[in-house]
């Protein structure tokens, strides 16, 4: 039986949407626009900003390694990456309606320091859960198995009784080698009514057995 909902934090219950915010800061030059993405978002160096092993002056080089001759327009974005993430106004309800079906409720997140610094109001929700990881402070991502084993050990989980929802399927595929439930969120419309449906079937499933 289900009894633990565990949620992936960027683009399931906050919005990050890197175009957006690169046609926010550079709207008139395409060009600019491609290179800082694949000199940051695009590339393996952002693992460094969730892992939160180096310090962020040494990130910052990385991703201006990868594009020195946009280096001014890279640091722009760093600058003001607190600007990207957006509240999503269902997070919390959706928490709470979890609760309130008798679900525990948990997160396991890539995530790092200095955005949770710029832009705390994103993570209003993290009070209303019981509790969860952030990768910077395990210093180990996704889909590496040990996160999701750090998870089940602090809360003292039991891997088959968990749901995982997130967006990228090689953090599911992770997720259910190790024999947690993994949903690969699609979008709110799409993945609640899906997610709900299994999750209200397994409630009337486990109270039957009582």
């Amino acid at each position: 039986m289900i009894r633990n909902i565990i949620f992936d934090i960027g683009l399931v219950l906050i919005r990050f949407d890197w175009d957006s915010y690169m046609e926010k800061l550079f709207p008139a030059d395409a060009g600019v626009r491609k290179a800082v993405t694949e000199a940051m978002w695009h590339n393996p160096d952002w693992n460094q900003l969730d892992r939160g092993v180096l310090p962020l002056p040494e990130v910052e080089q990385l991703f201006i390694e990868n594009a020195p001759a946009y280096a001014d327009a890279i640091r722009e974005a760093l600058r003001r990456l607190g600007e990207a993430p957006e509240k999503q106004p269902y997070a919390i309800p959706w928490i709470e309606q979890l609760k309130a079906m008798g679900y525990h409720v948990y997160y396991l997140s890539n995530y790092f320091e200095y955005l949770m610094q710029e832009a705390p109001q994103v993570l209003d929700f993290i009070p209303h859960t019981d509790g969860g990881i952030f990768s910077c402070h395990e210093k180990i991502t996704k889909p590496d198995p040990e996160i999701y084993q750090r998870l089940m050990a602090r809360y003292q989980l039991v891997p088959e009784e968990c749901v995982f929802i997130d967006d990228t399927a090689v953090n599911i595929a992770a997720a259910n080698a190790l024999g947690i439930h993994g949903f690969q969120f699609a979008g709110y419309e799409k993945s609640y009514p899906e997610i709900m449906a299994f999750l209200e079937q397994n409630r009337q499933e486990r109270a039957a057995d009582i």
